[in-house]
């Protein structure tokens, strides 16, 4: 099956448009800081004197610059929900291109690391050249204070070298924790150590404070490569009679400029030393604006989130799942939202996001959240809420009223699943616990389906375990009944999917008969499945939404991009649940 390129443009086009941006920004950034320092005349001493690395280390010091300030952005969580939520974005291309945010995040961190190693390896072989290269000429411009100085002082002596050894341990810890073999195993000690990017940001305003790099300001009085007076008794000139002979007019500031023909050559002469002036610190004027805008969100949020919501009950369901329905004045959410959680009894710092499976509405003001247990976090969090297992502990769902711990939210945060409303046809495709937020628009389709854009829904779940699709065996047996009462049977397609199976088995039993004839034993065939929804919807645009593991969202996003005979666009749309 051919590519797409209607298809591609739509899934790919706008994001590789702004990549390509900017990725242009940034090689020009560098490319333009690279020569400055190559060939600018303020800095041709500084450049004689360290050589390439100078060049290295300030060009990729502009990428950092540039980098560290966008970096910051895509964590603004609640304004990227106003945005995505407000009339003021109303292209839905513009809103999809905001779900990106996550992986932009992502590449920006990526090339920090790139080109901090860059910027390191620059500066090590500046550090070397101030020793070696130490020139009694121009004293303002050494950083070392005598020639063969050892290297090592002038890093853990210097402010500039003791902050960048530390930025770059603080670095390391941020990287090598955020690698996806620690986020699945231990999620605290990334969540723990990504939030030390505050010291990161502290250490770099710091290390541009040093002034270790000067340049020269008076290129006027003294071009570059001239010689000055006290360097000209090397070639034992008398300098004032040649002067009086050769140059009669001054400078502007009584300063003095004639040519001298030596060994062959001209060789300019000034009558003024050079003076040399540290660099003014750009940094703050690339990060001050997006570091003020995120901690002002976050003291936003702080006071948004420091009322505790009111549990109303817990349920227990299979598969080590537990549902959480809470309620909290004046809250509101969109379906395909997420909250953030945080119970001080738990962890005083560490919360955790999970998607909404149930929004306040109009009529009803309980909203719920679906939580597996996998990991301490959770493991804590399901011990205070439900008591120790006991015999009849296999009898579910169950639900313990009791005195539960206080609880706190923040959010709602946008998510790419709330554009499934927004098409007149939605595939939705779920893994595992990756059905929770489409059960948020399950439910907000039982409530009422007329207000929405939408149609005709295809849901896929596809699990392991069969009791897995006793987590929401109630609301699909609702939703199906009520849309058959309505006369609408097929506005929602439900496709149940077991994957793995010890024999034949009926999903949950007698109680759920209309999902027993939409089981099905094994995965999905993705391709028929495909062409199935664009034969019975041609020349429209299908909206496809996948929240499961990598090798079902890799499958869906190529499908998404293929050519169809029946002239039906899919607009791929994905959450990562890892």
């Amino acid at each position: 099956m051919a590519l797409s390129w209607r298809s591609w443009l739509a899934n790919e086009g706008v994001k590789h448009l702004c990549l390509l941006i900017w990725l242009s920004v940034n090689v020009l950034l560098f490319w333009k800081t690279f020569l400055l320092y190559y060939q600018g005349p303020e800095y041709y001493y500084l450049h004689q004197m360290l050589g390439l690395g100078l060049c290295l280390s300030r060009a990729s010091a502009s990428v950092l610059n540039f980098n560290c300030c966008l970096i910051l952005l895509p964590m603004c969580r609640t304004l990227l929900a106003f945005l995505r939520g407000s009339q003021k974005v109303a292209s839905r291309r513009t809103r999809r291109l905001l779900d990106k945010s996550r992986t932009f995040h992502i590449t920006c961190g990526v090339t920090i690391c790139i080109f901090s190693g860059v910027h390191v390896a620059a500066h090590l072989v500046n550090a070397l050249n101030f020793s070696v290269n130490y020139n009694e000429d121009f004293l303002e411009i050494n950083v070392a204070r005598y020639r063969d100085e050892d290297p090592r002082k002038l890093l853990f002596t210097t402010v500039p070298g003791l902050t960048g050894v530390c930025m770059v341990l603080v670095l390391f810890l941020m990287i090598t924790a955020s690698t996806y073999a620690i986020r699945v195993s231990n999620y605290d000690i990334f969540w723990y150590t990504h939030n030390l990017f505050f010291v990161f940001y502290i250490l770099l305003m710091l290390h541009v404070s040093g002034g270790l790099l000067k340049y020269q300001t008076n290129l006027d009085a003294h071009p570059p490569g001239c010689l000055s007076p006290n360097r000209t008794r090397h070639l034992n000139i008398p300098l004032p009679e040649y002067f009086s002979e050769h140059v009669p007019e001054p400078f502007p500031g009584g300063f003095v400029n004639s040519e001298l023909f030596v060994q062959n050559e001209f060789v300019k002469i000034c009558a003024e030393e050079p003076k040399f002036q540290a660099n003014f610190p750009q940094t703050w004027l690339w990060i001050s604006l997006p570091l003020c805008l995120y901690c002002a969100e976050r003291l936003y949020r702080c006071i948004r989130s420091n009322k505790p919501v009111t549990i109303i009950s817990v349920i227990s369901h299979p598969s080590d799942v537990i549902e959480v329905r809470m309620i909290k004045e004046n809250f509101k959410a969109r379906p395909g939202q997420y909250i953030i959680l945080h119970c001080p009894r738990v962890s005083a710092l560490e919360n955790h996001p999970f998607t909404l499976t149930m929004c306040p509405t109009e009529t009803k003001s309980i909203f719920g959240v679906h939580l597996k247990i996998v990991g301490d976090w959770t493991e804590r969090f399901r011990d205070l809420l439900l008591p120790p297992p006991g015999q009849d502990s296999e009898i579910l769902p169950f639900i313990q009223p009791r005195n539960y711990p206080k609880l706190y939210i923040d959010g709602p945060f946008g998510s790419p699943f709330e554009e499934s409303l927004n098409y007149e046809v939605s595939l939705c495709v779920a893994g595992g616990i990756g059905v929770t937020p489409f059960a948020s628009i399950l439910n907000t389709l039982l409530d009422d389906w007329r207000p929405y854009k939408l149609r005709r829904l295809y849901f896929i779940w596809v699990c392991r375990d069969i009791k897995s699709f006793q987590w929401f065996a109630d609301l699909l047996c609702v939703l199906h009944n009520k849309l058959w009462q309505e006369n609408r049977p097929d506005y929602v397609n439900i496709q149940l999917y077991l994957s793995q199976t010890d024999g034949i088995q009926k999903i949950i039993g007698e109680r759920y008969q209309a999902l027993n004839s939409r089981l099905f034993i094994g995965r999905p065939r993705w391709k028929l499945l495909f062409d199935e929804i664009a034969k019975c919807n041609r020349g429209k645009t299908v909206g496809v939404f996948c929240c499961g593991p990598s090798s079902i969202s890799k499958t869906l996003h190529q499908l998404s991009n293929k050519n169809n005979a029946y002239g039906t666009k899919f607009e791929y749309n994905k959450e990562s649940f890892s």
